[in-house]
C-alpha cells in the first residue's frame, strides 16, 4: 500500500555554507539552506567546457523516461542534462528512483554527494539515482563539485527553479531535498533531510520504496 504523501523535516543541518556565489542561500531557523530566486533560467548548462568535464568525470548520460504523467507523480517539467545530452521530462520517469536536489552553494549537499555516489555504485542496478542541480547559476562550479565527489549518476539542471511549487511538489525553499519515486511513477515520499551516511540512505530507500537492497 502506498504511503501518504507527507513532507518530513528531519534534522538540523550543521556546518557553514560553501563559498558565496550568486544564488547562495541563507539558513532558516531549522538550519536548512534557503535558496534565493535566480530570476529565470538563462544559464547555459551545455557548454563545451561542461561537456569536457562531464566526460572526464565519467558522469552517465541522462536517460529520458517512457511513461505518461500520473497523479502524484513527478511534475511535467522538462530539464536539460547538465553537461549536455538529452532533456528529461521528469513526469515520464519510473522507479524505483531516488531524486536528490542539490547545488554547489549548499554545504550539506556537498557532504551528501559522495554518499549518494557510493549508494549508486553499490545499488544502482536495483534503484536508479538522478541528481537535480537546483537554482544554481554557476554550473561550472556545480560540475567541479560533482567531479570532486566522483559522481557518475546522471545530472539534470534546473537553474531557474522550475520545480519549485510545480505540482504535486511543495514550494521548494530548503535544501537538501529528496524524492522517492516508485515503479508506478508516483512520489511515495518527499523529504527535506541531510543524509549523513549510506546506511541512513539505505533505510530511507527501503522504507519509502518498499524494496530490500542486497
Amino acid at each position: 500500500m502506498r504511503r501518504p504523501l507527507v513532507l518530513l523535516v528531519a534534522v538540523v543541518l550543521a556546518g557553514s555554507l560553501a563559498a558565496c556565489a550568486p544564488g547562495t542561500g541563507d539558513k532558516d531557523d531549522d538550519g536548512f539552506i534557503v535558496p534565493q530566486k535566480v530570476g529565470g533560467s538563462k544559464v547555459d548548462v551545455d557548454t563545451a567546457e561542461l561537456r569536457r568535464k562531464k566526460e572526464r568525470a565519467g558522469i552517465e548520460d541522462c536517460v529520458p523516461g517512457t511513461g505518461d504523467p500520473v497523479d502524484d507523480g513527478l511534475p511535467e517539467v522538462t530539464l536539460p542534462c547538465l553537461g549536455g545530452g538529452k532533456d528529461v521530462d521528469l513526469s515520464a520517469l519510473r522507479g524505483p528512483l531516488v531524486v536528490n536536489l542539490w547545488a554547489q552553494w549548499c554545504k550539506p549537499c556537498r557532504d551528501e554527494l559522495p554518499i549518494l555516489q557510493d549508494f549508486h555504485k553499490k545499488y544502482g542496478d536495483q534503484v536508479q539515482v538522478l541528481g537535480v542541480n537546483f537554482q544554481d547559476r554557476l554550473p561550472d562550479l556545480a560540475m567541479v563539485m560533482a567531479e570532486q565527489a566522483r559522481v557518475t549518476f546522471p545530472l539534470v539542471a534546473d537553474p531557474g527553479g522550475e520545480l519549485s511549487a510545480a505540482e504535486p511538489l511543495p514550494v521548494i525553499n530548503k535544501l537538501p531535498m529528496w524524492l522517492f519515486v516508485d515503479a508506478d511513477g508516483e512520489i511515495s515520499q518527499q523529504v527535506f533531510v541531510q543524509v549523513k551516511s549510506e546506511e541512513q540512505l539505505v533505510d530511507l530507500v527501503e522504507e519509502h520504496l518498499d524494496v530490500t537492497l542486497s
